[in-house]
C-alpha cells in the first residue's frame, strides 16, 4: 500500500488563481514520503485531473486520497468529479465529464461546507469592518445552485456555516444568502430594516467576477459593509486540507 494525495479544484485562466492554490498546498505539513499533486477540473492544460492521477500512479501510488477543494457539497462539480472518479455509479445531474482511467483505490474527502476552519476564515474576512457587533449581522454569501437537490445541499451547508461564524464572532446575528437563486438583496434589505448593519462575507475560494462585480451589483444602493476578499490566501485553508488528508490517511491505515 502506497498512498498519494490528489487535491482537486476548479481552475481558472488567471495565473494568479493557480498560484494561490499551489501556495496553499505548499504549506501543508505532511510526511515527506507522501506524494501530493494539485490538479484542476478545467482551464489549466497539463494539470488536469487525469494528469494528476497518471503522475501519482507512475510513482507507485495504490491509494488516492482525494481532497475536493470546493466550498459546498451543492456544487455540481462535486457530483461530476465523484462520478468520474468512480466514487458513485451515476451522477445526480448529466455531465460531459468522462470516467477517469484509474488503477488505484480512491478515498474521497469532503468539501468545505461548515468546517470550523472555514468559519474562522469567513469571519476573518469581515471582522476588521466590525465596529458595534451588538448591532451587526454577518451575511455569508455563496454561489448557490438553481438545480433541485444541489440547492438544498448548498442551503444546508451554508446555513450551518453561518451558525459556526456566529460562534467564533461577537456579532448579534449571522445569516446566509445565495446568488442562485438570488436572495442577497432581499436578505440585506431585511436585516437593514431591522436596524442592523450588514457585513457581507463571500464564501468563494478566490477573487473574480463574482466578488468584484456580481455581489456589489446585487446590493447596489443599499447600506452594507464589504471587503470583497476571498478565502485564499488565508493560511487556515492549508490547515483545513492538512486535517482532511490526515483523516483520510488514518482511515486508510485502520481499515
Amino acid at each position: 500500500m502506497k498512498p498519494g494525495v490528489l487535491i482537486i479544484s476548479h481552475g481558472s485562466p488567471e495565473t494568479s488563481w493557480m498560484e494561490q492554490i499551489d501556495e496553499a498546498v505548499s504549506h501543508i505539513h505532511l510526511p515527506s514520503d507522501l506524494p501530493v499533486n494539485a490538479v484542476f477540473l478545467d482551464n489549466v492544460p497539463g494539470r488536469f485531473i487525469q494528469d494528476g492521477i497518471d503522475a501519482l500512479e507512475a510513482q507507485g501510488v495504490t491509494d488516492l486520497l482525494v481532497v475536493p477543494l470546493f466550498v459546498s457539497s451543492g456544487s455540481t462539480h462535486m457530483d461530476e468529479i465523484a462520478y468520474a472518479l468512480g466514487v458513485k455509479e451515476t451522477p445526480d445531474r448529466e455531465t460531459n465529464l468522462e470516467p477517469f482511467t484509474i488503477q488505484a483505490n480512491v478515498h474521497f474527502g469532503y468539501p468545505a461546507d461548515d468546517d470550523e476552519d472555514i468559519a474562522r476564515m469567513v469571519w476573518d474576512q469581515v471582522k476588521h469592518l466590525s465596529v458595534a457587533p451588538e448591532n451587526e449581522v454577518v451575511l455569508v454569501v455563496g454561489h448557490g445552485s438553481i438545480h433541485d437537490g444541489f440547492r438544498q445541499r448548498w442551503e444546508k451547508g451554508i446555513s450551518s456555516l453561518a451558525q459556526r461564524v456566529g460562534q467564533v464572532s461577537e456579532v448579534a446575528h449571522t445569516d446566509y444568502a445565495l446568488l442562485n437563486p438570488d436572495s442577497l438583496r432581499a436578505k440585506t434589505e431585511e436585516w437593514t430594516a431591522r436596524g442592523y448593519k450588514v457585513l457581507i462575507a463571500p464564501l468563494f475560494l478566490s477573487k473574480g467576477i463574482f466578488l468584484n462585480q456580481v455581489i456589489p451589483g446585487r446590493v447596489e444602493g443599499l447600506s452594507y459593509e464589504y471587503a470583497g476578499t476571498a478565502l485564499l490566501p488565508h493560511p487556515l485553508l492549508s490547515h483545513w486540507m492538512e486535517r482532511q488528508i490526515q483523516s483520510l490517511l488514518n482511515q486508510l491505515i485502520t481499515t
